[in-house]
């Protein structure tokens, strides 16, 4: 039996599954789940590899949706609602697959359900190597170092997110050497059987993740879509917009 990974519930009513994508954890989706459990059971999770869950050098779309439903199997939820940002947002697609009878409902934040091909996170790993190795003994430290090879403060901010202090140094709560190994699982995907699950695509504007040539894939997998646009945001959307993300959300809930 695999592990169980670590979560937190807030809230009464309908489940909803929050997940987070690459580097994230169950704090990631915070500015929804703050709204959303004040009318629904709302389950934040650490992904495997990430947060405070196990660490494993197998991270695939199967394992990482197993590892889901292992939870909602412990929880005993009989429906639920999926919400999944990102890397998140195909662990739910996958979940969908597998579990369709119980999910009630699947909202995919920026996300397609397509294998990606190129690399968009070279510098990222670049920075999480060299806080390892460099082994820094504040925050500010690990920051700086990471600015070395991340310009964008609001990504470094992000990253950080994910700073412990182990005893003698700063370092991180994800498994990087898993992450980096299996990179291009992560950009991959394998298409699902359709499923006639209600399925809402939320795509941020300016972002590159999910476009109109994912068109056709996404509809030989979900027969029941629908796509909104939120106008002026990037991959982030929800931490750029979120009072339009949740309006969208609790819109497709009714």
């Amino acid at each position: 039996m695999s592990q169980l990974l670590n979560y937190k519930v807030e809230g009464n009513g309908q489940p909803i599954i929050l997940i987070h994508g690459l580097f994230g954890n169950l704090d990631n989706l915070g500015l929804l789940a703050r709204d959303l459990r004040a009318d629904y059971q709302v389950i934040s999770v650490d992904l495997r590899n990430h947060g405070q869950s196990f660490q494993s050098d197998q991270h695939t779309y199967d394992l990482m949706a197993q590892d889901l439903i292992q939870l909602v199997n412990e929880l005993k939820l009989e429906t639920y609602t999926l919400i999944g940002h990102s890397m998140g947002g195909k662990v739910a697609m996958q979940v969908c697959a597998i579990d369709h009878d119980r999910v009630e409902q699947l909202i995919v934040l920026d996300m397609a359900p397509v294998q990606y091909t190129q690399s968009r996170h070279d510098n990222v790993f670049n920075g999480l190597k060299a806080v390892l190795s460099e082994r820094p003994t504040s925050r500010k430290q690990a920051l700086e170092v990471l600015a070395n090879h991340i310009e964008l403060d609001g990504v470094r901010q992000f990253l950080g997110k994910s700073l412990y202090n182990s005893g003698d140094h700063f370092t991180w709560r994800f498994n990087v050497q898993s992450l980096w190994e299996n990179y291009w699982q992560i950009l991959g995907w394998t298409p699902i059987q359709q499923v006639d699950t209600p399925t809402l695509f939320i795509k941020g504007g300016d972002s590159d993740y999910l476009t109109a040539e994912h068109q056709t894939q996404v509809q030989q997998q979900f027969s029941n879509v629908k796509a909104h646009v939120i106008a002026n945001t990037g991959h982030w959307l929800h931490a750029e917009k979120p009072s339009e993300v949740l309006r969208v959300i609790r819109k497709h809930l009714r």
